[in-house]
């Protein structure tokens, strides 16, 4: 089945492809050095498009700078987070019996447990660095991902082509790789590009409660410093509506990319019915 290009779709495109060449271009558009300190709440100019903080450092640098963390973390967490939730969601479904049991009631007990919370005590625990970040979100965040792919393999095991394959004896880990997997393409993208949009917001949101990458420029950051150093009090709004409006419209532009493969996965899913139907 050929996928088009719908207008959400290449909207979306649109907007990740300028973050994108935002977060490898920064050294090479950032006006000035993120780090430079200058004359304080300078209000949008020439010089300073989207003004400076309360110790002189441009704010549109600082946006610029701050697409790679953010983008960094974002990316690199989802991957970690599709990758656990894929492997569990299949071995759930597929194997059922005591791994299903075992798998879901971890799923259901980590589910239960508020996430946002839970990522803030273990960074708060591990350190806030890049790597612990990316931990943290991905301890969190793979439950729904386990749960969907479950889903799927249930459906996708009871087809009579899966079935002809275990009466012929082909081994569970042949049929999983080979046929459960590549069946699981559209699914695995929208739940990929969705865990980014959703990683992305919660390294805004431990960035701005002081939980963010120690010495590093992050969109959440910039919110932190705007918040707690009267940024917002002052009616400083060139400070902190250029982070809200990146973090909002790069999570816009994951969630118009993933529709992509929903369209894919409804025809399937029509597909099948009728198939069974027949």
């Amino acid at each position: 089945m050929r996928k088009k290009l719908n207008g959400r779709v290449l909207a979306g495109l649109a907007i990740l492809s300028v973050v994108l060449l935002v977060a490898l271009l920064a050294p090479v558009l950032a006006p000035h050095d993120p780090y430079e300190l200058g004359v304080p709440y300078l209000h949008p100019s020439a010089e300073h498009p989207l003004g400076t903080n309360d110790i002189g450092q441009d704010i549109l640098s600082e946006l610029i700078y701050g697409t790679r963390i953010s983008l960094l973390i974002g990316v690199v967490s989802a991957l970690a987070v599709t990758v656990v939730g894929t492997a569990l969601g299949i071995l759930s479904g597929y194997l059922g019996g005591w791994t299903d049991r075992i798998i879901m009631q971890v799923t259901n007990v980590a589910m239960a447990l508020p996430s946002l919370p839970l990522t803030i005590i273990l960074v708060a625990f591990l350190d806030a660095s890049v790597w612990n970040i990316i931990l943290a979100i991905c301890i969190t965040a793979w439950t729904s991902t386990a749960r969907i792919i479950r889903s799927r393999v249930q459906q996708l095991k009871a087809l009579p082509f899966i079935q002809i394959e275990r009466t012929m004896g082909a081994s569970g880990p042949y049929i999983m790789i080979r046929h459960i997997l590549p069946n699981l393409g559209e699914i695995v993208f929208i739940r990929a590009v969705l865990s980014v949009g959703s990683a992305m917001l919660t390294e805004a949101s431990l960035s701005f409660l002081g939980l963010g990458v120690i010495g590093q420029k992050s969109w959440g950051g910039i919110l932190h410093y705007a918040f707690f150093r009267n940024g917002i009090i002052n009616g400083s709004y060139w400070w902190y509506v250029p982070p809200i409006l990146c973090i909002s419209v790069s999570v816009l532009g994951f969630m118009l990319l993933s529709y992509y493969g929903e369209g894919p996965v409804r025809g399937r899913g029509r597909k099948e019915k009728a198939n069974v139907g027949n």
